[in-house]
C-alpha cells in the first residue's frame, strides 16, 4: 500500500507576527526524520533536544536516566500517530529556550511518487537565532538590531553575524537543503 502525503502547517508559538512554514511529508517517514524536516524548514541548527507531543504522549530521544517518559521517535512512523486532517500536535525544540511549534495537519493528499519525501510549500519570516533566549529573548534581540541607537545594537548584530532580517525566508534554499538531507525512501523490490 502506498503512503499518503501529509500537509502540515507549523507555527512558532507566541511569535508576532507569526513565523510559520507549510510542509508536505510522506506518511511513512519517522518522527526523527520529521524532526530533521522541521529543523531544515524553520532554520534551526539541530543542536538541542526536541520532542513531539501527540495526545499527551511524548516522542524524541529516549531519556537514558528514565526520568522522562519519552518514546523513541526514530521507530515511530507518522502514519502511526497522525490520524487525519485537522489533527494538532506540538513540536518543542531546545528545552532551555523552549521553542514550541504548533503543528496542524491541513490535508491528507494521495501519494505522488514524483514528489520528494519532504517539501516546503510556503512560509514566512526568519527563524530566530539559536540560543537567543526563547520568545522574550528574541523580542529583545529584535529591538536591539532594529534600532541603531540601542545600547546593544552593535553587540547583537555582531552576535548574529553582522546582519539579521526578520522578514527573510529563503523558500528555494530551504527546499535545496531538504533534498540534500531527506532522501526519498527506496522502492520495495518485488520478490523474484
Amino acid at each position: 500500500m502506498n503512503p499518503d502525503t501529509y500537509q502540515i502547517k507549523i507555527t512558532l508559538r507566541d511569535s508576532h507576527p507569526p513565523i510559520w512554514r507549510c510542509i508536505q511529508v510522506r506518511s511513512d517517514l519517522t518522527l526523527r526524520v520529521l524532526n530533521r524536516v522541521i529543523q531544515e524548514t524553520m532554520g534551526w541548527e539541530n543542536s538541542h533536544l526536541h520532542r513531539f507531543t501527540f495526545k499527551k504522549k511524548d516522542y524524541g530521544w529516549p531519556d537514558p536516566d528514565g526520568e522522562l517518559d519519552i518514546k523513541n521517535d526514530s521507530i515511530v512512523h507518522l502514519n502511526k500517530v497522525i490520524t487525519g486532517k485537522g489533527q494538532c500536535f506540538i513540536y518543542e525544540y531546545d528545552f532551555g529556550d523552549s521553542w514550541e511549534h504548533y503543528c496542524v495537519v491541513e490535508k491528507v493528499l494521495p501519494f505522488d511518487e514524483n514528489k520528494p519525501a519532504a517539501l516546503c510549500i510556503a512560509g514566512a519570516r526568519a527563524c530566530p537565532p539559536e540560543d537567543v533566549g526563547g520568545i522574550p529573548g528574541y523580542e529583545e534581540f529584535l529591538e536591539a538590531v532594529r534600532h541603531p541607537n540601542h545600547q546593544r545594537h552593535k553587540e547583537m548584530l555582531d552576535w548574529a553575524g553582522g546582519a539579521f532580517d526578520s522578514e527573510a525566508f529563503d523558500f528555494n534554499g530551504v527546499n535545496k537543503r531538504l533534498q540534500r538531507v531527506i532522501r526519498r525512501p527506496r522502492k520495495q523490490r518485488a520478490a523474484t
